[in-house]
């Protein structure tokens, strides 16, 4: 019965509908700036957030940022995350914080086995800690390498590979003490000067990092550029760098995986200017964490088990994780249900409303902070011939068809909140604050506009099409001369492609011809990176609590700028 009310509507359209003309600032936010040509501007004003330290104003210049942002319509929030999963009863001591990355080091299992079964995903596209920018790669990163600080169970930042820390007095110099007696898995020892090289390392443009743009407020970074970051070891156990301006979650990206060391002998060696991620693309290269990769049959399994030389070893009672690499969560839930997998990181959709019914206590609902999106290559030739202003109206109509409701409702049913900006509800300001407490108020649109007003909210709908040049005929769908086609670009799970066919026949509401293609994860991520796409799937979570991360992701230079906003082809 879904969208069978569009017919209705058509139905009662008078014949010969006339064309309007409408100013260009009655139909776009004034915050709209050229996505392509005048980003600029955007990345300057990221630049001024990071370095300013009146917190107040800082939380107002986020604002002012993702104002821009949302005034591109490249970024089409559908909504706020939360996190599924299956767990059998008699494993517990799994923890994961609010950026979704799972700890599997402290893991306990009734049953008395040593061997945890577990999915996250399919073959991972890196495990590299400076090139990866996946979820799934997060979670292998955490459970096999050790930064200076890590999340404990109840989300809070505390040290690892670190003692601690002091920092002067202008808030700009840390020094930080490691542990005595630090090892890489192979027994060497793993001093201060892992973290220098590994930090510049993923600064340096020939390692072409996805997460550079984190260093920026590091003393020394300069854009794109091979630099000398004012990171230094001043002895095997002392680690000092310096910043540009005060940084309240330091610890944040201490426990990020960008900021993990790597073994620079074993880089050196394997790693070639082709592929600076070539040394981890098999099993047996070394680590610092609480696990070791033992064994990698491709897109089909991994075996990591226990690293003995990590410093919390005596902790760690589960001897080896084995990881099953699938994007099928069909296969997935049957392999969960005949004990092949004692954790899965994925829940077919239609099996949900089962398992909410029955309220089964394996079915594990948790919050995240993060939105699920859609997203618009800026570079795409469906904006071609069109103004900045027109191109932001079409993009604009696309996102007033989608039916968000029926999405949250009948395809993530796990309690999900439409979503109309693309930082989330709950997010901190920076200042004491929340960034965002109210969905409707303090969005852009309303979510719930399709379902409260359909026939008002398809109309402008097409009032926004039509200011971009499109013409419709008189059933209210697009004119033969003014077709729009376009291609939505996904990974092939169902809960994703769900929510594609839902978009795909809403926005049929007014003639827009929608196609689908899926593909492979790491082939997927890869596609999107590169700006291969003019329509895709996207979601980010956040990296720490704190705005600046969801938005300096779209800094031009960012390797996280999936829409190509700033690059001019």
């Amino acid at each position: 019965m879904k969208k069978v009310i569009a017919l209705v509507v058509a139905a009662m359209m008078v014949l010969g509908m006339a064309t309007s003309v409408f100013a260009a600032e009655a139909m776009v936010s004034d915050a709209l700036i050229d996505p392509i040509n005048d980003w600029a501007q955007y990345d300057e004003l990221v630049a001024q957030i990071k370095a300013e330290t009146d917190m107040a104003k800082r939380t107002e210049m986020m604002h002012q940022a993702e104002d821009i942002l949302m005034a591109t319509y490249c970024v089409i929030p559908i909504y706020y995350y939360n996190d599924i999963y299956m767990q059998k009863d008699y494993v517990d001591g799994i923890y994961a914080n609010a950026f979704a990355t799972k700890f599997f080091m402290y893991t306990t299992m009734a049953n008395g086995e040593t061997t945890l079964k577990i999915n996250l995903s399919s073959e991972p596209d890196y495990l590299d800690p400076a090139l990866n920018s996946s979820v799934d790669g997060a979670c292998l990163a955490a459970n096999s390498f050790s930064g200076l600080y890590t999340y404990d169970a109840d989300g809070n930042t505390v040290p690892a590979c670190a003692e601690g820390y002091e920092l002067s007095e202008d808030g700009l110099t840390y020094t930080v003490t490691l542990k005595e007696g630090l090892l890489w898995s192979d027994g060497t020892p793993l001093t201060a000067a892992d973290f220098e090289y590994s930090w510049k390392r993923a600064t340096d443009p020939a390692t072409a990092a996805d997460y550079a743009y984190m260093f920026s407020g590091f003393d020394g970074y300069v854009e794109g550029e091979t630099t000398d970051l004012n990171v230094k070891a001043l002895d095997d156990t002392t680690l000092q760098f310096v910043l540009t301006a005060p940084c309240a979650y330091m610890e944040d990206l201490m426990s990020f995986p960008t900021f993990y060391p790597v073994q620079k002998a074993w880089v050196e060696e394997h790693a070639t200017a082709e592929a600076p991620g070539a040394w981890c693309q098999e099993a047996g290269f070394p680590s610092n964490g609480a696990y070791v990769c033992t064994g990698w049959n491709h897109d089909t399994s991994m075996t990591y088990e226990k690293n003995p030389n990590w410093f919390n070893a005596d902790q760690v009672t589960v001897e080896k994780l084995e990881f099953m690499l699938s994007a099928d969560d069909t296969a997935i839930y049957a392999a969960y249900n005949d004990g092949s997998l004692d954790f899965a990181d994925t829940v077919p959709t239609d099996e949900i409303a089962t398992l909410l019914e029955t309220e089964n206590p394996e079915f594990h609902i948790v919050d995240e902070l993060g939105t699920y999106y859609c997203a618009f290559n800026a570079n795409s030739e469906l904006f071609a011939d069109k103004t900045v202003e027109q191109a932001a109206a079409m993009r604009e109509a696309f996102s007033l068809l989608i039916d968000r409701d029926y999405i949250c409702e009948n395809i993530g049913q796990t309690g999900q909140v439409a979503a109309n900006a693309f930082l989330p509800l709950g997010m901190a300001d920076g200042n004491g604050g929340i960034f965002k407490t109210e969905a409707i108020e303090q969005g852009y649109y309303d979510p719930y506009a399709i379902n409260n007003d359909y026939e008002g909210t398809v109309a402008r709908a097409r009032e926004l099409l039509e200011f971009a040049g499109f013409q419709f005929d008189e059933n209210g769908m697009l004119s033969a001369e003014t077709p729009i086609t376009i291609e939505y670009l996904t990974n092939n799970t169902s809960g994703h492609v769900a929510i594609a066919e839902s978009m795909q026949q809403d926005f049929s509401a007014v003639g827009i011809d929608m196609s689908i293609q899926t593909q492979d994860w790491n082939v997927f991520l890869e596609e999107r990176k590169n700006g291969n796409f003019d329509f895709a799937r996207e979601g980010w979570i956040a990296d720490f609590n704190d705005p600046i991360n969801m938005l300096e992701m779209w800094i031009t230079a960012s390797g996280n700028n999936d829409c190509q906003f700033g690059r001019a082809k």
